[in-house]
């Protein structure tokens, strides 16, 4: 239940994960205004407890903290900049914390506005998927002042266990590139793992007990190599999410004069199984695109 003695915290975007994220914060006591495009969304937090804003604007105008997880870095730009966005109703004094894993030059923009307002700006991009947002073990990549991250770490600790600092705005949001980045190279080893052990006709369950505890362990194996055996392709991070993280990345890499050939065959693998109709699928459902590659149909 809320409590009527702390402040209430703002919430813009209602996701796969934001959705439990709130919920940790309702659960550790915090008054709750919520707002997301579609209300729908929102609704299992309204009868919870939360109470609804009509537009970001109105969050901003009505929480001194506020908070948001949306989909897509012109989201983000919407949200904030656009008519009765964050920074139009943003008070004097107020904190703002951006989760989204966006480009690292918007958190920069957003930074510099709010300051501008004297307001401060976190960027905080989590990893962990939903299985870390319901169990509030995410691990939260920070970029902001110290003075700002400091009032935003009581929020952060109630909804992840690994909580790093990693220097000025943008900082967090290069860190989950370079997560991303990692999650795209396992994606495709463990994936390639299952169609390899089903073509030689092992026994998956097993051979995942064996290299799970190996040099070949990792959370990805652990957390989704199961659901692919059970051919449970819900997504607990969306592939059309990840691609533009991924691109995200390709992009920064490019301005830095990068070559990342890794991660660029495998945003092309995703672009296929996005154009196969598998966008809202988790990102486990790569292995569906390796699977006709070989001409293998595990469904059948």
């Amino acid at each position: 239940m809320a409590n009527e003695t702390m402040e209430p915290v703002g919430w813009v975007g209602i996701g796969v994960m934001g959705l439990s994220m709130c919920r940790q914060l309702m659960a550790a006591g915090y008054p709750l205004k919520v707002y997301s495009r579609t209300k729908t969304r929102a609704q299992p937090l309204l009868d919870e407890g939360a109470e609804w804003c009509s537009s970001p604007s109105e969050v901003a105008r009505q929480c001194g903290t506020i908070i948001t997880m949306v989909g897509f870095p012109k989201d983000v730009e919407e949200v904030y900049f656009g008519q009765d966005g964050i920074l139009e109703g943003l008070a004097p004094g107020s904190l703002v914390i951006d989760m989204t894993t966006t480009k690292p030059s918007i958190a920069i923009r957003i930074a510099a506005f709010a300051s501008s307002k004297g307001s401060a700006f976190v960027d905080a991009p989590v990893s962990g998927g939903d299985v870390g947002a319901r169990n509030a073990t995410l691990s939260i990549m920070v970029g902001g002042d110290h003075a700002a991250v400091a009032r935003a770490m009581p929020y952060f600790e109630k909804l992840g266990k690994n909580i790093v600092h990693q220097g000025e705005a943008g900082a967090g949001q290069h860190t989950k590139m370079c997560n991303q980045i990692t999650i795209a190279g396992t994606m495709i080893g463990v994936s390639e793992c299952l169609v390899y052990g089903h073509k030689a006709g092992l026994n998956m369950e097993t051979v995942l007990k064996s290299i799970g505890s190996g040099a070949a362990g990792c959370w990805t194996l652990d957390n989704l190599a199961p659901r692919v055996l059970k051919r449970n392709f819900a997504p607990g991070f969306y592939i059309e999410h990840f691609i533009k993280d991924m691109e995200i990345a390709l992009e920064e890499a490019a301005r830095m004069d990068l070559a990342l050939p890794g991660l660029a065959l495998v945003n092309q693998l995703y672009r296929a199984i996005k154009a196969q109709g598998h966008g809202l699928s988790g990102t486990q459902a790569l292995v569906l695109g390796l699977e006709k590659l070989s001409g293998l149909n595990l469904d059948a």
